[in-house]
Formats: C-alpha cells, structure tokens, sequence
C-alpha cells in the first residue's frame, strides 16, 4: 500500500457514512463495503428517516438512492445540501440516462454511480470522495491560519500561501510570481475545474498583461519545475486546469 493509500485509509476510519436506500439488500452491501472501509455507518430506508438523523449528528459521507418512498433522493439531496457542505455525498441509483445524471450533479451531488455497480468501483468511488474531503479540509486549515502555519502538503509538495515558497520532497522549487499564483489557485480550488479566464484573473495585475496562450504557457513551465508532482495537474481540454485529488481521478469521473 502506497503512503498516499495508506493515508486515506487512516483518514476514513471512524469518519460517519449514511446509507439512505429503500432496497433491503442493497443498503446491507452497501453498508458491508462502507464497514469495512473504516466508516461507522447508518442506514435509512427513506428520506424522512434521513432528515431526522442528519439533524442529529454529523456524516462526511452519504449514499443516496434517487427512487424512494416519499419524498425523492434528489428532492433530499436539494434541501440538505445547503446546511451540509461539507458533507460528500454520492447518488447510487438506477438513473442512469445523462438527464438524470445532469440533474443529480446539478442538485449537489459530489458523484453518481448507475446500479448495478461493482464493488470495485464503488470503493475507489468512496475513497476518491474521501481524498477531497481530507484536501478540503487541509486548505481550510491552511487559509485560517493566520502565522507561518498557513500551508497544505499533498503528496510530497508543500505550498506556503503567505510565504509565496514551493517545496517537492524537502526542496525548494523556484516559481515565478505568475507560476506561484496559478498553483496556488489550482489548491485553493479545491479539484474543481478552473477555466483559462479564472486563471488569468489570478495573476492579472497592473504591471502584468495575460492572455490564454500566456496561461498555457505558464502551465508548461511550472509543469517541468515541479517534476513528477505535474501528474496532478490535468489539462481539461478546451476548458482549462485542475488539480487531481488522485491519479486515479480522471479515470473515475462521471462525465
């Protein structure tokens, strides 16, 4: 097990999982891969059983149905959403035409995984929900910081925000001024996909003209300064740039 896996492992266990799925034995496999994942898990058999228990305690992790008795897995996921931010919540379901998927994505949903599923799938799924949980919360930590403490490490790579330094396996990596904002806006957004115009936003200045090609550009440079680190760099082409969360990132995308 690699150090990257076995940290995942370590940060999944004891973390809470909800399994809110009307199908008896989907929910108990559902429940047996999350176990012995490290979770302590939940299970609710409808979405008002759901609502009752997310007011009670905190979950990092939900698996949702979509087609359950009552009120609807995506009309659950639309009202917890916006008190559970945090929370990484994946649907599981039969829904598996682009509209539905669109709808789930667009409704808050972090994931969405068509039944029937492999286990497989489902695990490296969960883990990969877990990865941005754990880098989530390793940026917070990193922006509330207000001394030398505001810094996140992934995978051998330390970034200092308010230091403006770059460090890959304990040495230093000299950026340019434009090279260190575009890394730092690629951490702080947190693996979501930032377009070329968000980036030149980032180090647009008075002094700096920027276009597109500058961007790409820029990319290309701080790819070769970082090394093998560039891996989790991912170009989405004809859009712009993201950090992967894992290698395995690209592969295990819905869309």
């Amino acid at each position: 097990m690699s150090d990257m896996d076995q940290a995942i492992t370590e940060f999944i266990k004891n973390k809470s999982a909800l399994v809110v799925e009307d199908e008896p034995a989907i929910a108990q496999l559902l429940n047996i891969h999350l176990t012995k994942m490290g979770f302590a898990v939940e299970v609710c058999h409808d979405a008002e059983s759901a609502l009752v228990l997310i007011e009670q305690r905190r979950f990092e992790l939900c698996l949702l149905d979509w087609m359950l008795p009552g009120l609807q897995g995506v009309d659950f996921l639309r009202q917890i959403r916006p008190q559970n931010r945090e929370m990484k919540i994946m649907m599981v379901t039969a829904k598996a035409d682009p509209e539905s998927i669109v709808d789930g994505l667009d409704s808050g949903a972090d994931d969405y995984l068509p039944k029937p599923f492999d286990a497989k799938v489902l695990v490296a799924r969960v883990r990969q929900l877990l990865r941005r949980l754990q880098f989530e919360q390793q940026l917070q930590q990193a922006t509330s910081a207000k001394e030398a403490q505001d810094k996140v490490s992934f995978d051998q790579l330390t970034i200092h925000f308010s230091q403006h330094t770059v460090q890959y396996k304990n040495s230093d990596v000299h950026l340019t001024f434009s090279e260190f904002k575009l890394l730092e806006a690629l951490f702080r957004a947190q693996g979501q996909v930032l377009t070329r115009e968000k980036l030149i936003d980032s180090i647009q200045g008075d002094d700096v003209s920027v276009t597109e090609r500058t961007i790409d550009t820029h990319i290309f440079a701080l790819r070769k300064k970082i090394g093998a680190w560039s891996k989790h760099i991912e170009t989405v082409r004809g859009v712009g740039y993201r950090i992967l969360i894992a290698v395995a990132d690209s592969s295990e995308e819905v869309l």
